[in-house]
């Protein structure tokens, strides 16, 4: 007998005989080789009939797949040039996914791991720092240089990601066409996945360049060191003396338009916002000081019209030995932080300068404020003939802004002091972290230019910290302005007074909320506020009075006030 091995022609091996005549064709008279027996079970299937594990499925792979040695399908399909660039473009939002298309499943996932990781620590990182608002870690030279690095670094990771995502589906099974198509997209894809990296590299140089205008402690050798542990060195309050400049091509000089300062309470961020005319006159200086020897009895007080406040800056800039140790450009600040600390009783701890025109710019830059006018402010040329802001709720311009708080066509220097706080309040209120970011290269390249501070390097992270405080705070405002207030022969003492019980009402719990429908009516200080219907928003109101009219109580929020 044969061994019933079955040949290709399809004789069978054995005793060399023909295969069965009978036997219907392409049969032989045995089992073609690899299959059983009859009555036993087809090969890859158990005993009792089920599949085994790892058999290839009935009937064999699909139609059109191709198949790797062994029978096992390399690609469920062919991929057309559309579905190769579009599994490329996903890989640069999913790392990894055209590996795993490919059938690469182990090196997609360790590529998945690899990119989405550190993505993920980032992002975890970040929120963590804003929940527990420690924003100012951001603000680190040592966080700047790893963000550059990063960026920098996850460009040239994303590009070869593409890349290697691309080579991966193989597109040289594409037809000439194809190939040429999908590598010229590709390619743009590969560069255009470095941009968002490359704006975030040059965004943080940026931050890192604009905070070139905060310099060292250790420049200043009379300032106080910072410790981290405790950056405002165990004060309550600490106070900024924010100064408009006004130091336009006509004139010589900076000229302190707009003067004031921000009380913040460390614990709270409440803060107290004091507004002091330019013209306030003979205002005395620290007892001992070189000044204070110079003008005992007040800045200039030989003249009946002379010694106002805006000139003291300029004053000590032009007379170096008034402010002895100090270098030009840090006289002015000096003598200026000097008067007013005298005046109000409270120790300036830093200043800030900003250009006023410059301020104009930086509302630009954040797209604007929304402010509520008071009524039609005419500005510019001769008598207000440049044009007009009208009453209502605006959004001002850059120039628009500046125009509001400086205008005194139809009113004095003391409604016009009332608007700049509005401007000053608006924009600490409306210039929040999300469009800051938005709109940080415009803001910093102003600030690199128009701003100028005495406030250390070292100190920006807790500052930062402090702003976000601050922002969700309450701020009241107090101006040194008449009736209570006379610039020409002010009352020091009645000044100091009312800056102090201002300081005790910030610190104090806020006021319980008023029913609805109704505002707090400001009275006398200390009186119990009277309710008041609230106009309603389609009521067409336009009051005659200033923003903030005077003779207002010490200590009245700006929202109130400014009607944010």
């Amino acid at each position: 007998m044969g061994d019933g091995r079955a040949t290709g022609d399809g004789r069978t091996a054995g005793n060399g005989g023909p295969a069965d005549p009978a036997a219907p064709a392409g049969a032989t008279g045995a089992p073609p080789t690899g299959t059983p027996p009859t009555g036993a079970p087809p090969v890859g299937a158990s005993p009792t009939g089920a599949p085994a594990f790892g058999a290839p499925p009935a009937g064999g792979p699909p139609a059109g797949a191709a198949e790797a040695p062994g029978g096992r399908p390399r690609f469920a399909k062919p991929l057309t040039t559309g579905a190769l660039i579009g599994w490329t473009a996903l890989s640069a939002i999913l790392p990894g996914a055209a590996h795993l298309r490919a059938g690469k499943r182990r090196l997609g996932f360790i590529l998945l791991a690899v990119f989405g990781v550190p993505l993920l620590g980032g992002a975890i990182t970040a929120a963590i720092a804003y929940l527990s608002g420690n924003t100012g870690f951001f603000a680190r030279d040592n966080t700047l240089m790893t963000g550059v690095v990063l960026a920098v670094a996850g460009a040239i990771a994303w590009f070869l990601l593409l890349l290697f995502s691309y080579v991966t589906l193989k597109p040289n099974r594409l037809s000439g066409r194809g190939q040429i198509v999908s590598g010229i997209v590709v390619g743009v894809l590969c560069v255009s996945v470095m941009a968002p990296f490359a704006l975030t590299a040059s965004t943080v140089l940026t931050a890192k360049e604009t905070l070139d205008i905060f310099k060292p402690a250790s420049t200043d050798p009379t300032a106080v060191p910072v410790k981290h542990e405790d950056p405002w060195s165990g004060r309550k309050r600490v106070n900024f003396l924010l100064v408009g400049g006004d130091g336009a091509g006509n004139r010589e000089g900076v000229r302190t338009d707009s003067m004031n300062v921000a009380s913040v309470h460390v614990a709270t961020g409440n803060t107290v916002m004091f507004s002091l005319p330019r013209n306030l006159q003979h205002v005395h200086f620290s007892p001992g000081s070189a000044l204070g020897k110079r003008f005992p009895d007040g800045f200039m007080r030989e003249l009946p019209n002379g010694g106002l406040l805006n000139e003291v800056w300029q004053y000590a800039e032009d007379h170096p030995e008034v402010v002895p140790g100090k270098k030009a450009g840090e006289r002015g600040p000096a003598a200026l932080m000097d008067a007013i600390g005298h005046t109000l009783n409270l120790k300036v701890d830093y200043y800030a300068l900003v250009n006023m025109f410059g301020f104009a710019r930086m509302v630009d830059a954040i797209g604007g404020l929304k402010i509520r006018v008071e009524r039609d402010i005419p500005w510019g040329g001769l008598y207000g003939t440049a044009g007009t802001i009208k009453a209502g709720y605006r959004t001002l311009s850059g120039e628009e802004a500046l125009w509001y708080g400086r205008s005194r066509v139809g009113s004095d220097d003391f409604s016009r002091m009332a608007r700049q706080r509005c401007v000053i309040g608006a924009f600490a209120q409306q210039a929040t972290p999300s469009v800051v970011l938005l709109n940080f290269t415009k803001i910093a390249g102003v600030a690199k230019k128009m701003a100028k501070t005495d406030i250390p390097r070292e100190l920006v992270e807790h500052l930062t910290n402090l702003a976000v405080q601050v922002k969700d705070a309450r701020i009241t405002s107090l101006q040194f302005v008449p009736p209570e207030f006379y610039t020409g022969s002010p009352d020091w003492q009645k000044i100091r007074t009312a800056a102090a019980r201002a300081l005790r009402r910030s610190e104090l719990p806020a006021r319980r909320p008023q029913a609805a429908g109704v505002s707090a009516s400001p009275g006398a200080s200390g009186a119990t506020p009277a309710a008041t219907p609230t106009p309603l928003a389609s009521t067409a109101v336009r009051p005659s009075r200033t923003p903030t009219p005077n003779g207002k109580p010490a200590g009245e929020s700006l929202s109130e006030l400014c009607g944010f």
